[in-house]
């Protein structure tokens, strides 16, 4: 194939050069990969004309459906204006973005440093925990997932997303809640919070030095499936780590935005503020920004120099800005919080008929389903996730996979997801689902 300009007249021809030109490592959903062309709000079409309901927006991403009108215009009339400076020269658009998340975020959240991914605001957090502490050492949690980068990799705890390169010193994991699957015991309940807790104590007393520098975790681990843990295990967990003298990081690159119902950010629920925390994904409604926000004092501890030359970019920004303004008016908080009620309604009727779906769960509009095989012991089941993937697309519905043994079918539509909307999707999942029966 000559190195020609790709035309997309058809997905055959596209995925043929994604197949010469890109890394193998990139590895796109279905046994025939999807070559997506429009999105217009709950909506995309691909290479060869057929639209799909997308309930998954990107990993989470396109909050507010695909190309919301007023980010495309923010985006339109930014980029004609002024598209790129770096950190070195200070812009209104930044400066508007930073402040707006400022009056969102928990307690005295206010300071803010802008990149491009949830990777690069997770190295930004774990660089404030250790300059403004002095340590170096991390506490994260088995399951996670924090990013792509050598640092998060290591923090990450699937090994499937670990490759051998990655591992760096002195980052340890400790036990995670799993509701479903709880060690602890059934229901799994603010008992089994105690139980993490202690866990988490005596890993900072037998694999650190006993003076960590920050204890990171997703409020939802999103990617091992999303797990929601017990009542009162924030409370403790933040206890423990601040008892040692080390931070408390909260990565929100999934649940933030209102996504988990109710609240701007998930550790809301549980009553908690982080000393950091980060953003990314739905932040700028598919816009690449990722944000690591923390108080003035944690901010005041970074002495070196810092600069991203892409971080805080204008155009991103006023796009970014758009998208939380559009947030804020639409309320998204508790759109988020009724429809996600009325999916999860709707997936436990589907639950009822099929047996081999062990657990909904979620919260708000990130919702889980965990598979499993016939029969006791709530066996994985990774073959049934990716049957159901593959029959929701001949559907036309859009969902994703995640789980440790990519077990659990996973759907995150955007915030403005319509009431006809869910029904939709739950009429489309059935189908699916009778497929794979």
């Amino acid at each position: 194939m000559s190195h020609d300009t790709v035309r997309t007249s058809g997905a055959a021809e596209v995925l043929a050069a994604h197949s010469e030109f890109l890394l193998p490592a990139i590895m796109p959903y279905y046994e025939e990969p999807l070559v997506l062309e429009e999105g217009s709000g709950s909506w995309v079409r691909d290479a060869d004309g057929r639209e799909y309901l997308d309930a998954f927006g990107g990993i989470l991403t396109t909050s507010l459906g695909h190309c919301h009108p007023r980010v495309v215009e923010a985006v339109r009339e930014q980029a004609g204006k002024l598209g790129h400076t770096s950190t070195l020269y200070v812009t209104a658009p930044m400066v508007g973005a930073a402040r707006r998340l400022a009056a969102m975020a928990p307690g005295a959240l206010g300071r803010s440093f802008f990149t491009n991914s949830g990777t690069e605001a997770v190295e930004t957090a774990i660089g404030l925990a250790r300059a403004y502490t002095g340590r170096t050492e991390v506490i994260a949690l088995r399951g996670a997932y924090h990013g792509r980068s050598a640092l998060t990799t290591t923090l990450t705890a699937q090994g499937s997303w670990r490759p051998l390169s990655s591992t760096q010193a002195g980052i340890t994991h400790a036990m995670a809640p799993y509701p479903y699957r709880c060690p602890f015991g059934q229901p799994c309940d603010e008992r089994c919070a105690e139980a993490l807790a202690r866990d988490l104590e005596e890993t900072i007393l037998t694999t650190t030095n006993g003076r960590p520098a920050a204890f990171i975790a997703e409020t939802i681990q999103g990617v091992n499936g999303v797990v929601v843990p017990p009542s009162g295990y924030f409370r403790r967990t933040a206890e423990v780590i601040r008892r040692y003298g080390g931070l408390l990081v909260i990565d929100e690159v999934q649940t933030s935005c209102g996504r988990t119902g109710g609240h701007w950010f998930g550790i809301e629920h549980w009553g908690v503020v982080p000393d950091i925390m980060v953003m990314a994904k739905g932040i700028a409604a598919g816009l690449p920004v990722g944000v690591t926000i923390t108080t003035d004092e944690i901010a005041a501890g970074w002495k070196g120099k810092s600069i991203s030359t892409f971080g805080g970019n204008p155009i991103a920004m006023a796009g970014m800005t758009a998208a939380l303004d559009v947030m804020v008016e639409e309320d998204v908080r508790n759109l988020a919080a009724t429809r996600g009620a009325r999916l999860i309604a709707g997936l436990e009727l589907l639950a009822a008929c099929h047996a081999w779906i062990g657990e909904v769960r979620g919260m708000g509009l990130m919702v889980g389903l965990e598979l499993i095989e016939d029969g006791p012991g709530k066996v994985p089941s990774p073959g049934r996730a990716k049957a159901l993937l593959e029959a929701a697309r001949q559907e036309g519905l859009l969902v994703g996979v995640g789980g440790l043994y990519d077990q659990v079918l996973r759907l995150g539509p955007n915030l403005l997801f319509s009431d006809s909307e869910v029904d939709e999707a739950l009429e489309r999942l059935g189908r699916a689902c009778r497929q794979v029966d």
